[in-house]
């Protein structure tokens, strides 16, 4: 994507401000004065302004590349000189309170800034790369707060089952996916319908990201060593009712989560596999026995984000022969005749591409899930330390919708491609 396709005003303006400075540009200017202020409001403006939830600004030998990621996806924005990379980075770790006399070490912190009305929270990430310092911005904007479960895209039954596990009184809810997959938003849509008074909310998560009202949210900090681990434990005697565990990593913490299920605490958490059938034999290779795992398990949700077709410039077109072979080894010829991918002359919508997508074909992003509920059948699997495979065909038996059919109903319904479907789901 060409910066001339991202907002207009933002982008004129950082273009101007960095045009500006490179003619001025004596090498007596400091990272405090009026150009580089500008300069960095005008970033964090722009990446506000254009949805971005990432800010890259990476130095190469003769010029430092500005990158935005926009629906998950990362775009060349525009270059900026070398001479002028130090004094924004340094400007960036001036509004982070990190060390500016710091060039060798990672250097993470927070900073806050307004657009507008809105205030915009952006994690700072700072780190050593061979021509210089390479730093990226997390933005976290009021507007990404809107983690309601039924915005989020979950289909209906899938969204059933959530509701109805969430809400009994001990157990766990655990939600998989790789980096990025919109696990932790699952999570704090969670939260949202079960946050009343007269009951008692702990989170331990690393980082914090949002801060969430009648809740007790806690910092992971290694320097204290208050891990994962050691931070649970203390939880657990702080009489809570629901507890929330950024992510399960280890053994240890593996084990405190499973024994506060077991004791009548509804236990949230995170997990790296990439299925939902996964997620109960990865338990028993922590070292989790059997019967613990088949006991206190409520649902396992993977879960993947998949960006939504433009609602300006949708259009229909056949279906290429390239992408039916794909889909042909993907899927089961019974799934491809389900979803009438087989069909002569199938015309399936896509993004044309417009100035409110940026010429993408694609705006906002929606989750494809599938939701593994626990019950008799698929805790005997667990107790006889069953594979994967063996729990995921049971479970597609007893109702579960896979993770790709899924994203192929949306398809179907006009929400999304059949390529993103593809890109993210394709084992």
């Amino acid at each position: 994507m060409k910066i001339e396709n991202l907002n207009k005003e933002s982008k004129q303006n950082l273009g101007k401000l960095v045009e500006e400075l490179i003619k001025k540009h004596t090498g007596a200017f400091d990272a405090e004065d009026l150009p580089i202020i500008k300069i960095v409001d005008s970033l964090l403006e722009l990446g506000y302004t254009n949805n971005a939830s990432d800010i890259h600004i990476e130095p190469f030998e003769e010029k430092t590349l500005i990158r935005l990621r926009i629906d998950g996806l990362l775009q060349d924005i525009l270059f900026i000189p070398s001479n002028i990379h130090e004094l924004v980075t340094t400007r960036i770790k001036i509004l982070s309170r990190l060390r500016t006399d710091e060039h060798f070490a990672p250097q993470d912190g927070k900073l806050r800034f307004k657009s507008g009305d809105t205030r915009v929270d952006a994690r700072v990430s700072i780190i050593p790369v061979i021509h210089g310092e390479k730093v990226v911005l997390r933005l976290l904007s009021e507007k990404s707060r809107q983690y309601d479960l039924e915005k989020l895209g979950f289909g209906e039954k899938d969204l059933l089952k959530i509701t109805k596990n969430i809400h009994r009184p001990w157990g766990m809810i655990l939600a998989t996916g790789p980096t990025g997959s919109g696990k932790t938003t699952t999570l704090y849509g969670i939260l949202k319908i079960l946050n009343r008074r007269e009951i008692n909310i702990s989170t331990i998560e690393d980082p914090v990201e949002y801060d969430i009202e009648n809740i007790n949210q806690i910092q992971v900090n290694p320097k204290t060593n208050l891990t994962f681990a050691s931070g649970l434990r203390s939880i657990v005697r702080q009489d809570p009712d629901i507890i929330m565990v950024g992510e399960i990593r280890d053994q240890e913490t593996a084990s405190i989560a499973i024994n506060s299920a077991l004791t009548g605490h509804l236990v949230l958490s995170t997990l790296h596999t990439n299925d939902a059938a996964t997620t109960l034999p990865r338990l028993m290779d922590m070292g989790i026995q059997s019967f613990l795992v088949a006991s206190t398990i409520n649902i396992a949700i993977a879960q993947r984000l998949v960006r939504k077709i433009c609602e300006h410039c949708r259009e229909k077109r056949p279906l290429e022969k390239t992408i039916f072979e794909v889909i042909k080894q993907q899927l089961s010829l019974e799934t491809i005749k389900k979803y009438g991918l087989a069909e002569k002359e199938l015309a399936l919508p896509y993004g044309k591409g417009c100035n409110a997508c940026q010429n993408s074909g694609y705006q906002g992003r929606t989750v494809i899930a599938e939701v593994l509920e626990m019950n008799d059948e698929i805790r005997e699997l667990v107790m006889k330390e069953r594979n994967a495979s063996e729990i995921t065909k049971k479970a597609i038996e007893l109702g579960m919708i896979p993770i790709m059919e899924d994203g192929l109903q949306k398809v179907r319904s006009g929400i999304t491609t059949i390529d993103e479907i593809l890109r993210v789901a394709q084992e």
